[in-house]
């Protein structure tokens, strides 16, 4: 059983659909038993994240903190770390690329995950590669293509 929590921070409500999305992704994955958290928060709020964290003074889109990255736990359940997903960014996204923002947020949050999952696309270009095309591959499985 995959337990995770949303926190909407910034009080955008519009995300019913992402259930479905965040466990296709799991599934493709084949996770079980997992724990983590997607907190939506500001453009504020995401840059003293990137700053503090990142040494990067500018608002991003997401931020991950993958918990296996950096501790080892024991036992049957992974707990895999917070998802950063900042709302305003999101949506100047969507409209910058003539996406939906159902679209933009899918997009992030499978993004994050992968993250959290262990992948990194900023390795390598073969890595970045693999990366995107498995996300593409999880938001068509979704219907989600525009």
């Amino acid at each position: 059983m995959n337990n995770y929590t949303i926190n909407d921070e910034y009080g955008y409500q519009d995300y019913s659909y992402l259930d479905s999305v965040i466990q296709a992704t799991l599934k493709h994955e084949h996770v079980s038993n997992s724990v983590f958290s997607i907190i939506f928060v500001g453009n504020e709020e995401i840059q003293n994240i990137n700053r503090e964290y990142r040494q990067i003074d500018k608002v991003t889109d997401v931020i991950s903190f993958a918990l296996e990255d950096c501790m080892d736990f024991q036992g049957d359940i992974r707990v895999l770390g917070d998802i950063y997903i900042c709302i305003p960014r999101m949506i100047e996204q969507a409209q910058e690329y003539s996406h939906s923002e159902k679209r933009e947020l899918s997009f992030l949050v499978v993004h994050g995950l992968l993250h959290l999952l262990g992948y990194d696309h900023m390795k390598s270009k073969e890595d970045e590669k693999i990366m995107f095309d498995l996300q593409d591959e999880i938001l068509e499985s979704e219907n989600i293509i525009d």
